[in-house]
């Protein structure tokens, strides 16, 4: 593949967030390598080229055949592979299966629960549309695949979490901080407006709350103990996608149990157990955690759905 393009400045500073993710889609930029986050990209460049292989295997068809057809071979193929690569115990008579959008909140211990996510997905919803936000190293990995991602019904959206900002170290006086900082909140506008379609087209949402791996549910005791502030993934979305009363989804908690001796990584062909816990439905949160015409956040909701993750894992799992 050529060299990545980088943005300028003045191309970071004018440019809407849509324009940006266009050309790292299709025109071979790199965002991450105009902010300073070489290093992130280059460390995502190997797991880019096995995604590409992959999904290029999984895509592939004789010339000619049918749209349609091409997609439920692929699907039929993706699910033979991930069900060897990435196997999961799960209880599907557990997924209740409703014509309403879905949103999926998970623990994310590690990478390894995406691909036993993903034989959920085409396995048992394999005719329903599904939003991802994507952290901005992984983005820029997959872009180049981003069509045929979403010809299968994948629909990844960049995110820049805390994480990945720290990495890049653009503090308030850097010539680049207001720039970044639009960009970062747009990214975070775009993914709610697309929840909004995929949830109004009755797709599913995964999201982990937590922005980032981390082995336990909760960041820290303090967090499960209330004495810190829990990060607001699900009371965003929340507001967002309920605040049109005509708009119905379930928020379904997915809890992890990776293997043991589980790393970071993918874990392949280790066994994963994934639960799905009781669904919060839209009139459920609306009548307990709506206590104004505009909130901003939703207390408790954010701890409570925690909770739900939670209770389904052994205790050293959840704080």
């Amino acid at each position: 593949m050529s060299k990545k393009l980088t943005f300028t400045p003045s191309e970071l500073e004018k440019l809407p967030a849509e324009k940006i993710i266009d050309k790292i889609q299709h025109q071979n930029y790199s965002l991450l390598k105009s902010l300073g986050g070489e290093k992130l990209r280059k460390e995502m460049v190997p797991v880019g080229k096995v995604c590409h292989i992959a999904i290029n295997h999984f895509y592939h068809a004789k010339p000619g055949t049918d749209t349609n057809k091409r997609l439920e071979k692929a699907h039929k193929k993706i699910v033979k592979s991930l069900s060897k690569i990435t196997p999961v115990i799960f209880d599907e008579t557990k997924l209740k299966t409703s014509k309403n959008g879905l949103v999926i909140g998970f623990n994310h211990p590690s990478l390894g629960e995406i691909g036993r996510i993903l034989l959920i997905k085409f396995k048992y919803m394999s005719d329903k549309p599904v939003l991802f936000p994507v952290n901005l190293p992984w983005y820029e990995a997959l872009a180049r695949d981003y069509d045929r991602l979403k010809d299968l019904g994948i629909i990844i959206t960049p995110t820049i979490t805390p994480a990945t900002w720290n990495k890049l170290n653009i503090k308030e006086g850097h010539k680049l901080y207001e720039s970044a900082s639009t960009i970062k909140r747009r990214f975070r506008e775009i993914y709610t407006e697309l929840s909004e379609e995929i949830i109004k087209n009755g797709g599913i949402i995964f999201v982990a709350p937590s922005a980032t791996r981390q082995r336990t549910v909760f960041k820290t005791k303090a967090v499960y103990d209330k004495k810190e502030e829990i990060i607001p993934t699900m009371s965003i979305l929340a507001i967002k996608l309920l605040a049109d009363n005509k708009t119905n989804c379930d928020f379904l908690p997915f809890s992890v149990l990776p293997p043991k001796n589980f790393k970071r990584g993918l874990n392949l062909f280790k066994k994963y157990q994934l639960f799905a816990g009781e669904p919060m439905t839209a009139t459920e949160i609306r009548a307990k955690y709506f206590k104004t015409n505009n909130p901003k956040r939703l207390d408790n909701f954010d701890y409570d759905f925690h909770i739900r993750i939670a209770e389904k894992l052994p205790k050293d799992f959840w704080y």
